[in-house]
């Protein structure tokens, strides 16, 4: 996990440099590490961007006592899993880390809200599409066990016409989002916050 040890860092910094307390911590991979507008898109959120570049769901676990250290958010928003399967993981694998980061949060914030955004179709990991689709279902069958856990499904709605992974919504290494995949996540995302917040 050496690798990260920059990026965690960089997040300790600026952890010390915020004059505010966040209400929502974005947790994740480079997904989140690259929104460009994510404390504007999610204004009314109080947000804080907690993704570090490349990680995996494994290494959100690793890093989570450190990162989440003198955070005190109402909920968090998690995207990883990606660049598990990336590197050859397999989903059960993938699955395992989430439970453990569950636990982690469980343990420090009790029963917050979670929200676990689905892994999205990639067109550079095309090759990797049955894997993908097989962590989103049991991780999402397993969500559906604790009212507490919330599934933000994005994969359907990054797809086109043909089922495929569509290109209007990635950078040219058809693996980053450009401005219209965020906004695409932002609607979404935003839409199951704000259902769950109006219930309560």
């Amino acid at each position: 996990m050496f690798w990260y040890e920059d990026e965690v860092k960089r997040l300790e910094r600026e952890r010390i440099s915020l004059s505010i307390s966040p209400r929502t911590a974005f947790y994740g991979s480079s997904s989140i590490r690259l929104w460009p507008n994510l404390k504007e898109d999610f204004q009314n959120l109080s947000p804080v961007n907690l993704g570090f570049g490349g990680s995996t769901l494994a290494a959100c676990v690793w890093y989570f006592d450190r990162i989440f250290s003198s955070y005190n958010p109402d909920l968090i928003v998690v995207y990883a899993g990606d660049n598990d399967l990336g590197d050859g993981r397999h989903p059960e694998e993938v699955f395992i880390s989430f439970k453990q980061l569950v636990v982690q949060i469980r343990n420090k914030y009790g029963t917050i809200p979670i929200f676990f955004v689905s892994i999205k179709p990639s067109i550079s990991r095309r090759n990797i599409t049955n894997q993908i689709k097989y962590t989103n279902h049991i991780i999402h069958k397993e969500i559906l066990k604790d009212s507490t856990l919330h599934y933000v499904d994005i994969y359907q709605e990054m797809l086109d016409e043909n089922g495929e992974p569509n290109p209007n919504f990635f950078e040219p290494d058809g693996l980053h989002l450009n401005e219209k995949g965020y906004s695409l996540w932002k609607n979404i995302i935003s839409i199951n916050v704000n259902y769950f917040f109006n219930l309560i």
